[in-house]
């Protein structure tokens, strides 16, 4: 049985997850409108690679918000980190809800926002690693698996939220009224969602206390455990991919690619994403029984197989159809990141588990992640081919598979906490 204080505080890790990523995801599912709102009308096209553009540059800001964040959670404290963190994602996305657009402050505009993503950016790095770090050392033994499930669902929350209400906004007002001054809703509701997450995780109860250690975690981490972060980053490849090409970037090819108007699209999206939270949570169980790698090499396998295929279904009008295929993807990407968590956890030493697991997840999902919508707009532009995506997914199931089989099986282990 897992504790009162445990499930205390797992609900706080989590919702406060929710809030950050609630905050940071609403911007992909509006970027169609940012990319009108903020740059020049010459090309639909070019409107769209530019919004992607800036959500690559706040990706791209991940791996030293890693560092930062993560060298807090090592050196202060799991909470000290996740506090900060809420705190420095609440303000700029409030500012991205006000920030006047090109029409009203020219090339200010883009600039502007620019910087308020790198701001966001630099939260996201060191929230999502320091929030597992946080649950799943606390897990009962035998439930490390579940608990980082969780803590996972905790983002997949987030993101569900900020499509659910992109549904909602898409669904009781007019499609010019979302476009015009709509989409600023949920950016103007962030300063109250990261005040909610400040106040819940400040009053989390401490952890037990850090290793003291004369080098910085970032030193120590660099010196020492290079093939650790390596192994990371490489596994994170599928994650950063699947992830953001299928529950991020699809809504927007649902539009430009099969027509679909954006209240569907967000619907069938939003359908999608509440069916990962029970996988991840089944799957998580099922690694505590059978082992981490069986589970996510699996996962890899059908998504390496099946991404071709789930992307014909999707290419298609008929709103069945693309929900089918979407779900195949949900399988896939749901059964890996479910279970990814805990397995990172268990593979980094626990006096630089913060540092080293924000460092080598963010460099993937910086790079790889954030720049995954911009390359599929693109290559789907460029060659004319829509299947496109499906073929980075196969690449980055390839990949990610490799770098699994270098990791040890630890799901019987104990785990030393930090």
């Amino acid at each position: 049985m897992i504790s009162g204080s445990t499930r205390r505080t797992i609900a706080v890790g989590a919702i406060g997850n929710v809030l950050e990523w609630y905050d940071f995801a609403v911007y992909g599912y509006f970027a169609a409108a940012i990319g009108r709102i903020f740059f020049p009308s010459e090309d639909p096209v070019a409107q769209v690679l530019a919004a992607f553009g800036i959500f690559a540059v706040g990706f791209l800001m991940r791996p030293v918000g890693g560092a930062l964040i993560g060298h807090i959670g090592d050196k202060f404290g799991r909470r000290a980190a996740l506090t900060f963190s809420v705190a420095a994602m609440a303000i700029p996305t409030f500012l991205v809800g006000v920030l006047p657009g090109y029409e009203v402050l020219g090339i200010a505009a883009p600039i502007l926002l620019t910087l308020l993503r790198m701001i966001q950016g630099l939260s996201v790095g060191g929230e999502y690693t320091t929030s597992i770090v946080f649950m799943v050392e606390r897990a009962p033994p035998g439930r490390r698996g579940l608990i980082g499930a969780m803590a996972g669902c905790g983002a997949v929350g987030g993101i569900l939220l900020g499509s659910a209400t992109g549904a909602l906004l898409a669904s009781v007002m007019p499609a010019e009224a979302v476009e015009a001054w709509g989409w600023r809703i949920p950016f103007l509701l962030g300063l109250l969602v990261g005040l909610a997450g400040f106040l819940l995780r400040r009053h989390v109860q401490e952890e037990p206390k850090v290793h003291k250690k004369r080098r910085s975690p970032l030193v120590e981490t660099m010196r020492n455990h290079s093939p650790l972060l390596l192994r990371l980053a490489a596994v994170s490849v599928f994650n950063s991919v699947g992830f953001y090409l299928m529950f991020v970037y699809i809504v927007t090819w649902l539009e430009l690619v099969d027509g679909i108007p954006p209240a569907h699209a967000l619907g069938i999206n939003t359908i999608s994403m509440a069916a990962l939270l029970p996988l991840m949570i089944l799957m998580g169980w099922m690694t505590d029984h059978f082992g981490r790698k069986p589970v996510m090499l699996c996962a890899l396998v059908f998504g390496f197989v099946g991404a071709w295929p789930f992307f014909w279904l999707m290419h298609s009008i008929n709103p069945g159809l693309v929900l089918l295929g979407q779900m195949g993807f949900v399988i896939a990407v749901g059964t890996f990141v479910g279970t990814q968590p805990t397995l990172m956890v268990e593979a980094a030493p626990a006096a630089v588990r913060c540092t080293a697991i924000a460092l080598g997840y963010n460099v993937t999902l910086g790079i790889v992640g954030g720049l995954s919508p911009l390359a599929a707009t693109w290559l789907v532009e460029r060659t004319g081919n829509d299947y496109s995506p499906a073929f980075m997914i196969m690449a980055a199931a390839a990949i990610t598979f490799v770098a699994l089989l270098g990791f040890k099986e630890t799901y019987r282990s104990r785990l030393e906490v930090g």
